[in-house]
């Protein structure tokens, strides 16, 4: 193949390998790693590892040595720019991480010339990389899809008015100068068509986020037995948790109450959670309520560990509230591959739940309501026990692997290339 006929393209993303602790990192990560199976080039323009809270070199064997890199300067405002504690505003803002667009749009420059990508991509949560997507867009003239995932906006997010403000101002900028934008539900995707009615329907795009297939065949493998799995039925939280999005205080309650009915038993129960992020809370939560004889909090685990772990539970719990209806977790996709039953603590209406009754896997209590949890977790349980919860086929789930989800994405470059040189 000649130079001429090769397809780059330039992912822009905060979160890549050797970043810890965020399911986030996984999306550019996948990418990168089966575009060339479908014909384009990718590399990479990212942060520093300094800018990263915690650092991980589980996943960096993941990353393809064909698949050039850049690590542009970068600071974390409240690690490296405070002063007891303190610094100025305008550093965090919209972000935390916004020296880095000093440092990346320059790199993002020096690559596009030596490279020669035919597309720009970047990816939130972070919003300056939507800013550095946009001054590169607007430098080079290259056509750019954002890939949005989340909203910018919500009723309550961000809740400091002059971020928002700022939020917005990023947004419209995106939904008005991106060729694309990516979401990973319906519902997000729904709420931007009606935020902004006079953006054409087609520039709106669905690329949910998933499971990657190599990853599980390695879990196999792993030697994990964790402790104290077999004699109970084991309920699995695996990843974050907060107490407005994710708020297990009803479901703790509702545990709390059966336990004194006798409607669950310490013996032949337990509930684990694992790196939640908010193990002092939810310690103090589960002290109060007398139920440290059924509930537990674990420390984060190496990805291929997680993932094991998922494997040897009984059960799977995703939480997720009725304000984020629009969104899936992606652990959620990790949860349907592992092959075990979940019981989802959301909202009947929101896109998790339409998720999982597509895929009938539709065990569904609501998450802030401790009186219906309270009712119908007895009844689950028995089905549990005799092995009646429902659990997705294999071939629906294979559907939304990460290949599948990268061919996806490989087919919008192609159609935004083709229309920029129509």
């Amino acid at each position: 193949m000649g130079t001429e006929t090769i397809k780059r393209v330039l992912l822009i993303a905060y979160h890549f390998p050797p970043v810890a602790g965020s399911s986030g990192v996984l999306r550019t990560l996948k990418f990168a790693r089966y575009l060339p199976e479908f014909g384009w080039r990718p590399s990479v323009l990212t942060v520093h590892p300094r800018a990263y809270e915690r650092l991980s070199d589980s996943q960096l064997a993941q990353v393809s040595r064909d698949v050039p890199v850049v690590r542009a300067f970068a600071l974390d405002a409240a690690r490296h720019m405070a002063l007891a504690g303190r610094y100025p505003r305008c550093f965090a803002l919209p972000d935390r991480w916004v020296s880095w667009l000093l440092g990346a749009v320059p790199a993002g420059l020096k690559m596009v010339r030596e490279q020669r990508p035919l597309v720009l991509w970047s990816t939130y949560p972070m919003p300056t990389a939507h800013l550095v997507g946009l001054f590169l867009h607007r430098l080079t003239g290259l056509p750019w899809i954002a890939d949005c995932r989340d909203s910018m906006l919500d009723d309550t997010y961000p809740a400091d008015p002059l971020k928002r403000r700022i939020h917005a101002w990023i947004e419209r900028r995106v939904v008005h100068s991106a060729k694309r934008i990516v979401f990973t539900t319906p519902g997000t995707l729904r709420m931007y068509a009606e935020r902004y009615p006079e953006v054409p329907k087609d520039r709106w795009v669905l690329i949910a986020n998933g499971y990657d297939e190599e990853d599980f065949c390695e879990q196999l493998n792993a030697t994990v037995v964790p402790d104290g799995f077999s004699g109970k039925q084991t309920l699995l939280h695996s990843g974050l948790i907060d107490p407005v999005d994710r708020d297990p205080r009803p479901f703790l309650t509702a545990l709390s109450r059966l336990k004194q009915s006798g409607g669950i038993k310490p013996q032949e129960l337990r509930v684990v959670f694992r790196a939640s992020g908010l193990d002092d809370e939810l310690r103090s939560w589960i002290h109060a309520l007398e139920i440290d004889d059924v509930v537990e909090t674990a420390p984060p685990l190496p990805y291929h560990e997680a993932l094991a772990e998922m494997r040897e539970a009984t059960a799977l719990l995703l939480l997720q509230g009725a304000c984020c209806n629009h969104q899936i977790p992606a652990k959620l996709y990790e949860y349907l591959r592992v092959g075990r039953p979940i019981v989802g603590l959301t909202d009947a209406e929101g896109d998790s739940a339409a998720l999982l009754r597509e895929l009938a896997a539709d065990t569904i209590l609501p998450l802030d309501d401790e009186t219906v949890i309270m009712a119908t977790l007895p009844d689950v349980l028995m089905k549990l026990q005799a092995g009646c919860l429902p659990i997705a086929a294999d071939e629906a789930v294979a559907l939304h692997s990460r290949r599948s989800r990268t061919a996806e994405l490989a087919l919008l470059l192609d159609q935004v290339i083709l229309e920029v040189g129509s």
